[in-house]
């Protein structure tokens, strides 16, 4: 708790000291909604009231100009897709990024918009809820593969190597909660089964590009009733190279092992469809696209203890991933169910 205590002292200085760059009245106050790879702050002007988001990002996660290069992508989403994304609000001198320098350490600060609407309540999840997913998921991919990127442009890979290779982004699995002999077991036995099947399945520009990463439920505000509702997708913080259909595995994050994955995955795909092409071979991949993010996780829990996810899943996910490893294994990699 002393570190989860450390880290929100340390934001919330970084956050107040970027709040004077911004035409916001003295004393406006600042609330923390979230924390996980980032902090992100409630702002609510002093002066007039209205209400915004700041985002302060993790310390040594992304360079400034990865940063720039995630807005350039908002930016274009909202001018040439109908994906409805945040809006950045510039500081008086119109800058996009706040730098905080925090004794030598520099620190980089966004601030959106207030998004109006309520993410999907994930104990009442439903088929037509992964199906409006799907459908996004796919605007995204059609504007992703079409734009021609800025120059400059840089952000992460997730690709093998920083997933769960020699330099994994979020850690090693086989240092978390609950993974001893028997789990690294089966867990290493499904990994090399997923390394030769995404091996056979390549990064050809056709599977692998610019991508969300992180494209849940938990990323989509909706507001309005479902027939005429408002859907803004948010949090674009781990966007970068990676297969386009990892954004599956994405979808179904933390629940991978529900019952309900295979009608879950079904309306995904017919979202999906109804906006764009997903040729059967992708489809055979969703499994291991889920096994993927799973595994993922599993590392990402044992270093994000500070995490809402981490402090309710951390102690049976081990268990889980191994039920969800031996189902992968026992299907040559084409199942989960």
């Amino acid at each position: 708790m002393a570190n989860h205590n450390g880290v929100i002292a340390d934001d919330i200085h970084v956050a107040q000291a970027a709040l004077a760059a911004y035409d916001l009245a003295p004393n406006s106050s600042l609330r923390l909604l979230n924390l996980s790879e980032n902090a992100t702050y409630a702002v609510e002007d002093a002066g007039t009231g209205a209400r915004s988001i700041l985002r302060v990002h993790r310390q040594n996660y992304h360079h400034r100009h990865q940063i720039e290069s995630e807005l350039d992508w908002l930016e274009a989403l909202s001018s040439g897709s109908d994906v409805t994304v945040p809006t950045v609000l510039p500081t008086r001198d119109g800058r996009r990024v706040v730098t905080v320098n925090v004794d030598g350490t520099l620190r980089y600060v966004v601030h959106f918009n207030m998004v109006a609407g309520v993410e999907p309540d994930e104990g009442a999840l439903t088929l037509a809820d992964f199906e409006t997913l799907g459908r996004i998921t796919a605007a995204l991919h059609e504007h992703s593969q079409n734009w021609r990127r800025p120059s400059g442009f840089s952000r992460f890979a997730w690709d093998w190597e920083h997933c769960l290779g020699d330099t994994p982004r979020w850690g090693r699995w086989q240092d978390a909660q609950g993974v001893g002999t028997a789990e690294h077991d089966v867990l290493q036995r499904a990994q090399d089964l997923l390394c030769h099947r995404l091996k056979s399945y390549g990064t050809a520009p056709d599977k692998f590009g610019l991508i969300h990463a992180d494209l849940r439920l938990a990323n989509l505000l909706v507001d309005g009733a479902a027939a005429d509702s408002r859907i803004t997708v948010i949090d674009f913080d781990d966007c970068g190279f990676g297969w386009y259909f990892y954004d599956f595995g994405t979808a179904v994050s933390f629940i991978e092992d529900d019952p309900a994955l295979p009608e879950w995955q079904e309306s995904w795909v017919s979202g999906y469809r109804s906006r764009r092409e997903l040729p059967a071979e992708d489809e055979d991949m969703l499994p291991s696209f889920v096994l993927l993010r799973r595994l993922m996780l599993l590392a990402w829990m044992g270093t994000h203890s500070h995490s809402k996810e981490s402090a309710t899943k951390a102690i049976t996910y081990a268990e889980g991933s191994c039920r969800l490893a031996e189902r992968y294994l026992s299907s040559n990699g084409h199942r989960l169910a």
